[in-house]
């Protein structure tokens, strides 16, 4: 290490201490020029030293995944039970038992620790840069290898990478809600506090996980990882993510089976014990039919479904954050969209200079290029503006370009969403200073002087085509200083630059797609009224009636909902515009999603119930949505639509199951033990029985979904689950005791030979039925299972039936069946099909629509969402300091 650097226990404590010091005592201190950074070398030592600038570990752990399978009272209960049944005499049962606990235990754990890897190698695929200072060129590395002493840039809409010690601000305003709660940006400096100030007061620090709301600024590295004080706060948080809309809805489902499960193991268990049965054999079947009527593997069968469906979506351009975001995405009913890249080819090429009278084409290029953000030279690649980018890339500009070599620029006033322009102060060749602004050409006019009738005409006729236009002013300044806001006023116009970003190809056929998913589109934009309304115009969308931002302002949030219903586009909207716009439709009910890339898009992505952005937009917008989309395109994001409605449809065929045979199958049992002198199946058998049903289920994930459950959104109703058990479950049951008859009465059945029969024909029903639940329509003539779905379902029900003719049958207390029962089941399979098909049309005819979904309670999920930026994907190779090996917290082992 450089001699005079912090050493790492001064570190710990370290942006509070160097907050009260001077900005050169700090670089003195962490052995660091301001001009040059960090050599690679010292880089790597610091690394080995300071660890990765990372708060949680992302990756799958064994441990925790298991404890996840064995974490279930009820499964404990039975495997006491099971232990105590060894020690009394009945070993073989008691082994039967384990040995089921153990399959259905490892199903579960191998589908689980799947969906966990797919999960890490979704994080791994996000990454996060920052723009950092290494031996004297400026370049973008990833947020996780800063170390203490790198000298970082921040501008605009970035999420501050460390806790950092400013060097030099321009404006800086930063908001630190994350952090202190406090709603309002903080403006910046790069002076020393005293030493007792609080969290808050640390105006010559930008903390990590802030967002720069305004102005830039560059700073010096001081703490990283968990020692910054978004780290400590952060670390400080449960490893439990919030939950989604799915993840409650499976909760409620939960809750819904331990409630019936209660109620039946309690009232069998009573009842068994009244009519002196043996205590233990009670306590075991009534403990089996509680797991029995568990849909056990739901877990394995969710995340199987969300693993997959992420590698399929994945293959698609659609990465999403957290795997149960999936479900999610398919729940959307309405998207804001923006315009740019969305709507139209995204690539933005300058066309042309429109002067005003009196000035050529030349100057109003070259103010143009002047006026700008970007940094020319080697560090231009890291500027953030499209339209400067475009400017400074066209070749129409090459030879204006060559000729700024005798311009300085002096200060940056640097563009924010207010004013919607920028303003620089240069020194041209002959020493003259100048005050050159561009933006806006609505903002930019209001300020200028004598702007001729020639001129807004010609700017409406570029609006008109839909191009995209920002207007060049300046005027003579004295003083050679960065600019104020104060200061624009009385300015020159010049002319109009002129940049053409054309409707997509492709873009009107996946419009067409997304309203046939029932997904309404509307388009909110920064941009001109007249050019939004052209262009969706062009695509087709309904562009006529347009509200500004001024005319959302006119609106209280009541009339404010009947005016996101009725119109498509909205124009030169604020921020806050857009999320007021995604709140009032929310407030509404239904899914909403947003999708942007820019800073101006984060308050609406994080109000909305799925934020979408893209790999290429700004690390706020990244940071606040929950699906990412490599590519930008509607048609990608209608791919992740229909993959979300297709995994739900998935899961709710098995949770229908579930909630039907096993219900009904439960309750059969526990009927049948009130007037059997024997119990009607043993615990084992239900285990075993239980767990070949779920894993013929198993294969659910893979089954077709009909087009028009596609076409709808997808979310929970609990109400519906519950109506739909309680009408197929007696169906269910009605044959069980049907089956019931034909063992005593025609077979003259005992009690090996009574719990075969039924063991085949309540697995055989209990399976088959998949075939009628899987859709509203007529099976396999209408709409076709999958073949994996058709084998694993035919498969269980072969080995049910074969099993009691087995070697293993005495084993497992079965017996032999005659030919006749095999001839009985047929027709009574048949028939409990017929059944249940002219059931399934009644029940969807009475159902009607599904109630919409609340809003979701956002709670932490800022903090989590944030934190999961700040997170390595797997253990670092290099070595760690304790104090960076605290276990994993938001964004570890379930990436927010």
């Amino acid at each position: 290490m450089t001699s005079g650097v912090l050493a790492p226990s001064s570190a710990t404590a370290s942006i509070r201490a160097a907050a009260g010091r001077s900005a050169p005592a700090v670089l003195q201190s962490l052995g660091v020029d301001a001009a040059t950074g960090l050599a690679h070398d010292e880089v790597e030592c610091r690394r080995v030293t300071f660890g990765p600038n990372a708060i949680a570990t992302h990756h799958a752990r064994v441990l925790t995944v298991l404890w996840h399978q064995l974490n279930s009272p009820l499964l404990g209960l039975l495997l006491v039970a099971a232990t105590a049944s060894y020690f009394v005499g009945e070993k073989s049962d008691a082994v039967i038992i384990g040995l089921i606990v153990v399959v259905s235990v490892g199903l579960g754990f191998v589908n689980e620790y799947r969906a966990e890897k797919a999960a890490a190698s979704l994080h791994s695929q996000v990454s996060h840069e920052a723009v950092v200072l290494r031996d004297g060129v400026s370049g973008r590395v990833d947020v996780t290898s800063l170390v203490p002493g790198d000298v970082v840039e921040l501008t605009l809409g970035e999420i501050v990478p460390a806790d950092i010690r400013l060097l030099s601000v321009v404006r800086l305003e930063c908001d630190e809600s994350v952090l202190t709660g406090e709603s309002q940006p903080v403006e910046k400096t790069t002076d020393a506090v005293e030493g007792t100030a609080t969290l808050a007061d640390l105006d010559g620090c930008a903390l990590m996980g802030t967002v720069v709301h305004a102005g830039s600024a560059r700073g010096v590295v001081v703490a990283t990882g968990s020692r910054t004080e978004f780290g400590a706060i952060a670390t400080g948080l449960s490893t439990h993510q919030l939950d989604t809309e799915f993840q409650l809805g499976l909760r409620r489902f939960s809750m819904l089976l331990v409630k019936v499960a209660g109620a039946l193991t309690g009232s069998v268990f009573v009842v068994n014990v009244l009519l002196h049965k043996p205590f233990l054999d009670a306590l075991l079947f009534s403990l089996a039919i509680a797991v029995g009527i568990t849909p056990q593997l739901l877990p394995a069968v969710v995340s199987t479904s969300l693993a997959a469906g992420s590698r399929q979506m994945s293959r698609r351009k659609v990465l999403v954050k957290r795997l149960v975001c999936i479900e999610d995405l398919g729940d959307i009913d309405l998207l804001f969209t923006d315009k740019t890249g969305t709507l139209t080819a995204g690539r933005i090429d300058y066309a042309r200079a429109v002067p005003v009278e009196g000035q050529r084409s030349d100057d109003v290029l070259r103010w143009g290029l002047l006026c700008t953000e970007n940094v020319p030279g080697a560090a231009a690649a890291v500027g953030t503006n499209p339209l400067d980018q475009a400017l400074w890339e066209s070749p129409a500009t090459a030879a204006v370009r060559e000729a700024l070599t005798g311009h300085a620029v002096l200060g940056v006033l640097p563009f924010d969403h207010e004013r919607r322009m920028l303003s620089v102060t240069v020194r041209d060749g002959d020493g003259a200073v100048h005050l050159v602004t561009k933006g806006a050409p609505e903002t930019v006019l209001e300020r200028c002087t004598d702007v001729a009738p020639e001129t807004r005409a010609a700017l409406d006729a570029e609006f008109a085509a839909g191009n995209r236009v920002v207007a060049v002013a300046s005027r003579p300044v004295s003083a050679s200083r960065a600019p104020e806001p104060a200061d624009e006023h009385d300015l020159q116009l010049l002319g109009l630059l002129v940049f053409l970003d054309p409707p997509k190809p492709d873009a009107a056929v996946a419009l067409g797609r997304l309203a046939r998913l029932g997904i309404r589109v509307k388009v909110v934009t920064g941009d001109n009224a007249v050019v939004a309304a052209k262009v969706c115009s062009d695509l087709g969308l309904p562009g006529d009636a347009v509200l500004t931002g001024v005319d959302l302002d006119a609106l209280d949030d009541e009339h404010l909902i009947d005016a996101v219903t009725a119109t498509t586009v909205f124009a030169r909207v604020s921020p806050e515009h857009k999320a007021r716009l995604v709140r009032a439709h929310r407030h509404g009910g239904g899914g909403v999603a947003f999708l942007g890339d820019g800073v101006n898009d984060a308050l609406a992505l994080h109000a909305a119930d799925v934020g979408i952005s893209v790999d290429s937009g700004t690390d706020v917008a990244k940071d606040a949505a929950d699906v990412i989309l490599l590519e930008k395109s509607l048609d990608v994001l209608a791919d992740g639509v229909v993959e979300g409605r297709r995994i739900f449809a998935n899961t709710l065929k098995y949770v229908l199951m579930g909630t039907s045979s096993n219900f009904g199958n439960m309750a059969s049992a526990a009927g049948a033990s009130l007037f059997l002198p024997f119990l009607p199946m043993l615990p084992s058998q239900i285990l075993l029985g239980n767990l070949l049903y779920d894993t013929g289920q198993l294969a659910i994930p893979t089954d077709n979904v009909d087009a028009d459950q596609l076409r709808r959104p997808s979310h929970w109703d609990i109400a519906f689950i519950r109506r739909f058990m309680l009408l197929f479950g007696p169906l269910s049951s009605l044959f069980d005791f049907l089956t019931f008859g034909v063992m005593l009465w025609a077979f003259h059945a005992g009690p090996d030979l009574f719990r075969s029969g039924w063991f085949v024909e309540s697995l055989a029903t209990q399976t088959l039925v998949i075939f009628a639940i899987r859709t509203r329509t007529v099976p396999f003539f209408r709409s076709h299972p999958s073949l994996p779905l058709t084998l694993a379902a035919l498969g269980v029900v072969l080995v049910g039936a074969v099993l009691p003719a087995t070697p293993l049958a005495a084993a497992l207390g079965f017996a032999p069946l005659p030919g006749g029962f095999f001839a009985a089941l047929g027709v009574m399979v048949v028939a409990y099909l017929v059944l249940v098909e002219v059931g399934k049309r009644w029940f969807y005819r009475a159902a009607g629509a599904q109630p919409p979904v609340g809003p979701t309670d956002l709670g932490q999920r800022f903090v989590r969402r944030r934190a999961a930026r700040f997170s390595i994907a797997a253990p670092a190779a290099l070595p760690l300091r304790a104090s960076s090996t605290k276990a994993p917290v938001a964004g570890g082992e379930h990436s927010p």
